[in-house]
């Protein structure tokens, strides 16, 4: 007899009862239990129907009703406007979306009041509330092109994130104190230069590899922006990599020899700077602020700047020349009032200091 094999279909036998059950299972559509036996017609109508039967839209699960705020999500996921984000984004959005379905998942998507997003955001910290408000904002932007929403309740709807400098810039100090403890040839000082020698983001840094340098230049392309740089590998850095031993895609693995990814490299590099005693404020973002800061203080311009660390735009980089600058031109100022030979002649003492000095004798 010959045996039929179908695709999807897996068989189970009851260790009891010794009866065997077939089960249509094929990722992304649902589980279907197949009647029959293979090779009937009641089985092979069932198999044809469960072939047919369309994708569950990723993120779909039980509690999403048709119309409601998780099933849009969830089809959201598997849209173009999703799956166009890069870098972080995607992971990001989809905590923040997945902690809202949670809560209100139930809710008619198309109903939602404006007044409602008000409520919600009160409830968050600026930053928070800044957070799920974009998030939002790009998923009712889709719906309502998909018309599943007629008005957008975003609208006008706006948070004021306090004004902060963001992730502390790495000190000259702090530099120093974090390689003194971590010897040249050791992967911790290899990851502090890759971040200090190309003010890469650390999703950037970890998929450098030696592949990608060649005649003393890096080439990458970075995720968030999708650019393309060009760096030229510093005598530190090129130094550093040939002292530390890699024979694997990227220069930075775990120890099991496998790429890191961006978080577990986070938690991973606050381990090395807790060994170096360094504060809870020094992050791997630090070390990026702290290249453009060097860069800037060694004179580069804006321009010269971006073209390293691929900034899309000049504004942020700004902040580092203008420093720069006021440093540089305060010290010229002093210097030269410091080197004037001929000092202005002293002017008449004012009335009220005569007074006062002839009070003083009496």
């Amino acid at each position: 007899m010959t045996k039929i094999r179908l695709q999807f279909v897996q068989a189970f036998v009851d260790r009891k009862t010794g009866r065997a059950f077939h089960y249509f299972r094929r990722a992304g559509r649902p589980r279907v239990a197949l009647r029959g036996l293979p090779g009937s017609s009641e089985f092979m109508a069932a198999y044809q129907q469960a072939l047919a039967a369309a994708p569950i839209p990723v993120g779909a699960n039980k509690r999403s009703k048709p119309g409601s705020v998780s099933a849009a999500i969830a089809e959201y996921y598997g849209s173009q406007a999703f799956r166009s984000l890069t870098g972080g984004t995607p992971a990001s959005r989809r905590a923040i979306l997945e902690k809202f379905r949670d809560k209100h998942g139930h809710l008619p998507l198309a109903s939602l009041p404006r007044e409602f997003v008000v409520a919600l955001i009160d409830n968050m910290t600026p930053h928070e509330a800044k957070n799920w408000l974009t998030t939002f904002k790009h998923v009712v932007r889709w719906a309502v092109e998909r018309k599943l929403m007629r008005n957008d309740p975003t609208a006008g709807v706006h948070v004021r994130r306090p004004k902060t400098d963001g992730f502390a810039t790495w000190t000259e100090d702090e530099i120093a104190a974090f390689e003194a403890h971590w010897p040249i040839g050791s992967k911790p000082r290899l990851a502090l230069a890759l971040g200090l020698y190309t003010a890469q983001r650390r999703g950037d840094v970890v998929r450098i590899g030696r592949q990608h340098i060649r005649d003393g230049v890096l080439t990458l392309r970075q995720q968030k922006t999708g650019a393309t740089l060009a760096i030229p590998v510093h005598r530190d850095l090129a130094a550093i990599i040939a002292a530390t031993p890699a024979g694997h895609l990227t220069l930075l693995v775990t120890q099991t020899g496998k790429s890191y990814g961006a978080n577990a490299f986070s938690e991973m590099f606050r381990k090395w700077c807790d060994a170096a005693e360094l504060p809870q404020h020094c992050v791997f973002h630090g070390l990026r602020k702290a290249a453009c800061t060097r860069l800037a203080d060694g004179g580069c311009t804006a321009h010269e700047i971006a073209a390293i660390s691929g900034h899309r735009t000049l504004k942020e980089i700004e902040r580092y020349t203008k420093r720069a600058d006021q440093v540089r031109l305060a010290k010229a100022a002093m210097e030269r009032i410091a080197n004037e030979s001929v000092k202005p002649e002293p002017g008449e003492v004012s009335k009220p200091l005569k007074e006062h000095a002839k009070k003083s004798a009496g």
